[in-house]
């Protein structure tokens, strides 16, 4: 693993149980107060953080929204939906199955 600022499974990146990929990225944003959420502000504060992808792969924060083309969300569904769509196109989206919620999907 590489020198991460924090243990992507300790306390301060997980919460005492191992959360992956979006929930972890979800975490960093207050709903209330971030929206619309800027992509490269966001990915300047918190670039660096370690995002679990699943049991044995850890990536950079950047490094996920490194497929991200859309500057600016308006809200968590239109983040989620474009943080899926560059999840697959990276190969991070491990969810067994998946390609069977997004056939007749938009997302």
């Amino acid at each position: 693993m590489s020198d991460w600022p924090h243990d992507p499974d300790g306390e301060e990146g997980s919460e005492g149980m191992r959360k992956y990929g979006h929930a972890v990225i979800a975490k960093k944003i207050n709903e209330d107060e971030d929206f619309p959420l800027n992509r490269d502000e966001f990915v300047a504060e918190y670039g660096e953080d370690p995002i679990r992808i699943d049991y044995e792969t850890v990536v950079s924060m950047k490094d996920v929204f490194e497929q991200v083309d859309q500057e600016e969300f308006v809200d968590f569904p239109d983040l989620h939906k474009a943080l899926g769509r560059a999840m697959r196109a990276e190969g991070y989206w491990f969810y067994e199955g998946a390609d069977q919620f997004i056939k007749n999907s938009s997302a």
